[in-house]
């Protein structure tokens, strides 16, 4: 055998690996030269329809300490509140608005989120490069014919095809707005406050003060969040692309129109999803966890070959004629208005906040408590007839094409209604789901949930808007009171005249009150219905 120590492709070998590690000790030495100097920043360069841009990351103390609100850029200077930071509109300024007003309710939700969640995420941002003499039409960086003769982003590449390098991001030389992420933005400065000063003040939408504070205490005593995970935040970072405000060549219009078009691309593009979608999606909110689980698992929903989809999965509405049963955002919203009775804390603690995923043992409780109010549904007469019927005749009002049974259960609106109902009773008030159900199939069989349009329906005024003939989404909340009444839920003589009242305002159309028998009669001559047995 060979001496592998003598055989020239091992020595060649073993020469290009130490090389290639000498090489990369320069590299490593050269970036550390470089990315620690504060007025430079090391990006890839990239080029989208005629745009240059540059993408590296930065700190969130940076973004905070460095970025400006788009709406601070000088050709905004005459319209531009500094209390709000946002553009007054006028008749002058309507074409030069890039922006959405900056809602400054939104900050103490975005920091919260921040602070308290471990696995928090912003995408990137997008920021505009100005320099000063982008404002000076005498500047010597424009021309004789009012163009730009150089860049506002000043780019040095480090390699042959000028794709990575070092931007200038001195203070000195250039101010930074943000064109995309404003909010962020708001977001991470005012994390900087409060972990500077302990606290930050909430605002209202137009930044008024909102009397009260969110403090390093209350996220620590609410949150459990660790005080040096706090301090450490400041060194994370964020994606950030950089544009110029003016590029070589641009006038100042051509430039102000192209980065106003940038800002407006990014929006549109940036579709929002759906309801549905985001049901779909979320990992952190138990009502649509289980929601989700039920949907695909429970013997009424779940998608069989034999039988059209029982559930939209995208859509927030169902359509006259839909061959589903129901829609993904409602059954998330039963789960919320059912299990919430049960499981307040998986509600987040404040409008706006993303909610903390329940643990898994608490998780399998609300499938199995939800997966039995399915199971009671399911043995409903109206739901059993689809064993035989499609649902677009159950749920057709009679009036409309083909006609149809105007049966509530059908509707989305409805089905939150008797959820919310449902819970309020199991949670609240100790009835339990087979007492109920006996009471609701036997009201199902007497036609109580069907023909909404008539008079004679309770739920006419209430889920069925006699004037514009159609469901009213509005009528929620007073159907699911009615739904505990009926069930013997309400007992108090002063809830009960509240809800008669409410159900008198509702059979009122243009001062007019419609009795059950269909006869205009006065307010007070609409009673409520007879308590289920």
């Amino acid at each position: 055998m060979k001496d592998s120590a003598s055989d020239p492709t091992a020595d060649i070998a073993r020469e290009y690996l130490e090389r290639e590690n000498k090489e990369k000790q320069v590299l490593a030495l050269l970036l550390e030269k470089f990315l620690g100097r504060k007025d430079q920043i090391l990006v890839q360069k990239t080029e989208m329809g005629g745009t240059e841009a540059y993408v590296s990351s930065v700190t969130l103390e940076w973004f905070a300490g460095r970025v400006h609100f788009a709406s601070g850029l000088p050709l905004f200077q005459k319209k531009y509140n500094p209390e709000t930071h946002n553009v007054e509109i006028d008749a002058d300024s309507i074409d030069e608005i890039q922006q959405r007003p900056l809602d400054w309710s939104r900050q103490a939700p975005l920091v919260q989120y921040l602070a308290a969640r471990d696995n928090h995420k912003f995408p990137p941002v997008l920021v505009v490069i100005n320099q000063p003499w982008v404002d000076n039409p005498k500047a010597a960086e424009w021309d004789s014919e009012g163009r730009a003769i150089k860049s506002t982003t000043d780019f040095i590449p480090l390699d042959k095809d000028s794709k990575v390098g070092l931007l200038n991001i001195s203070e000195d030389d250039v101010t930074i707005y943000a064109l995309d992420g404003q909010h962020r933005l708001m977001g991470v400065q005012g994390l900087m406050e409060l972990i500077k000063t302990r606290k930050l003040q909430r605002y209202k939408k137009d930044k008024g003060a909102d009397d009260s504070f969110i403090t390093v205490n209350d996220l620590i005593e609410k949150y459990q969040v660790d005080l040096a995970y706090l301090q450490n935040l400041p060194k994370e970072k964020i994606g950030i692309e950089f544009i110029c405000a003016v590029a070589a060549g641009e006038t100042r219009t051509q430039a102000k129109r192209r980065v106003r078009s940038i800002f407006v691309h990014v929006n549109l593009m940036a579709a929002p999803l759906t309801k549905g979608q985001l049901t779909q999606l979320n990992e952190d909110d138990g009502f649509a966890i289980v929601a989700r689980k039920i949907a695909v698992t429970h013997p009424l929903l779940e998608q069989r070959q034999e039988r059209n989809p029982r559930v939209n999965w995208n859509s927030a509405t169902v359509a006259s004629n839909s061959t589903v049963l129901t829609t993904l955002q409602a059954l998330q919203d039963m789960s919320e208005r059912y299990l919430g009775q049960k499981f307040p804390h998986w509600k987040p603690l404040e409008k706006g906040l993303i909610p903390m995923r329940p643990e898994d043992e608490e998780l399998e409780q609300g499938i199995e408590e939800f997966r039995k109010l399915f199971d009671y549904l399911a043995n409903l007469p109206s739901y059993k007839i689809l064993e035989h019927e499609d649902t677009p005749a159950l749920r057709r009002f009679s009036f409309e094409k083909d006609g149809g049974e105007g049966n509530m259960l059908f509707r989305p609106v409805a089905q939150v209604a008797l959820a919310q109902a449902l819970g309020i009773l199991v949670f609240k008030k100790g009835f339990s789901l087979a007492d109920i159900f006996k009471k609701l199939r036997k009201f199902d069989q007497q036609g109580g949930f069907s023909g909404m349009e008539y008079p004679q329906s309770l739920w006419y005024g209430v889920l069925y808007d006699p004037n514009k003939k159609r469901v009213q989404v509005s009528g929620r909340d007073l159907a699911a009171k009615l739904l505990v009444y009926i069930l013997g839920g309400i007992q108090e003589q002063m809830e009960r005249a509240e809800l008669r009242k409410a159900l008198a305002d509702a059979r009122t159309v243009e001062d007019k009150t419609i009795g059950f028998d269909g006869e205009f009669v006065e307010p007070k001559a609409v009673g409520l219905p007879p308590i289920l047995n």
